[in-house]
């Protein structure tokens, strides 16, 4: 039986991995600051961990995916904020690595997580983004960056480091959540100009791609977690509202969503990047839901 012990296991992602996980017979531990909560979430087979020190010696772990952050699209972008997003993520990599440094045992492959955003700012650029891409310098980008930087010693250890950079998962909570509510009373729309193309991946298939990764011995570095058909806000919002059957006509100006959402609505709202799953394509992966609409009709 494999074991795979997982951070960030009672969030969004973290949540629908560990039930497949488990479902697949492999062993799921999660590392969690509450293990009570966590066992409201989560199913009763997963095993619940306040701190490294409690797997054990005699614990053999084959996996760890690395998933732990501050969420970073729950308000406006404080400097107080900013500091967090980047100390959330690479201070639990860096007790990964301390901890996995000073036993015998050592897994055989990490999944760290990152974010497309480590491509930085980017709007109406027709160019596919894959994983040789340049970065342009932004906020986004530095913190995917520090993050990537805090697992690169696990490479020392002689552990396979996979680096997964997702796009925006769709699914029963997240951006598609968020986007709902006025979308089904028909006032939704494109946000600024439409013209920012929006990487995104429904959560199936980026728990696959997850487990994959986890798999597929050949992979390593940087892997775009996104589907291979991104498409611009514009389209995204009208394939949204033909789905609720509901008009997608009202959209929200970006001088409004700068003023509303500061630095976080011009870096994650107004800006994206054409970014397709090179790698993983190349490799052999199956997307279940290559294609906008057939997401949509399976959430919604």
């Amino acid at each position: 039986m494999k074991t795979i012990l997982i951070t960030g296991g009672t969030g969004f992602i973290g949540r629908h991995l560990s039930t497949e996980a488990s479902a697949r017979g492999w062993q799921v531990v999660v590392l969690t600051r509450d293990t009570v909560a966590a066992a409201r979430r989560l199913p009763a087979e997963v095993r619940l961990i306040e701190s490294l020190d409690r797997l054990g010696d005699d614990q053999a772990v084959d996996a760890v995916v690395n998933l732990a952050g501050e969420p970073l699209a729950a308000g406006r972008w404080t400097e107080a904020r900013k500091q967090k997003f980047i100390s959330s993520r690479v201070a639990t990599t860096e007790a990964l690595y301390q901890f996995f440094a000073a036993r015998e045992q050592q897994p055989e492959v990490l999944v760290s997580g990152s974010a497309i955003g480590y491509y930085g700012a980017g709007n109406a650029q027709d160019k596919p983004v894959d994983e040789s891409a340049a970065a342009v310098d932004n906020f986004s980008h530095q913190l995917c960056k520090s993050w990537e930087k805090s697992a690169a010693p696990f490479e020392s250890l002689g552990i396979r480091l996979v680096r997964l950079r997702t796009g925006i998962v769709l699914g029963e909570e997240g951006a598609l959540a968020k986007m709902l509510p006025p979308f089904k009373l028909g006032l939704g729309g494109p946000v600024g100009d439409g013209r920012q193309w929006m990487p995104w991946i429904h959560i199936s298939d980026m728990v696959a791609l997850i487990l994959y990764s986890v798999d597929k011995a050949e992979l390593s570095g940087p892997v775009n977690a996104t589907a291979p058909n991104p498409v611009r806000n514009r389209d995204f919002t009208r394939a949204l509202g033909a789905a609720l059957h509901r008009p997608a006509i009202f959209p929200m100006p970006g001088p409004v969503v700068k003023l509303l959402f500061g630095q976080m609505g011009e870096e994650l709202l107004l800006q994206g990047q054409r970014v397709i799953p090179r790698k993983v394509q190349d490799s052999g992966f199956n997307f279940q839901y290559p294609l906008l609409e057939d997401a949509l009709a399976d959430l919604l």
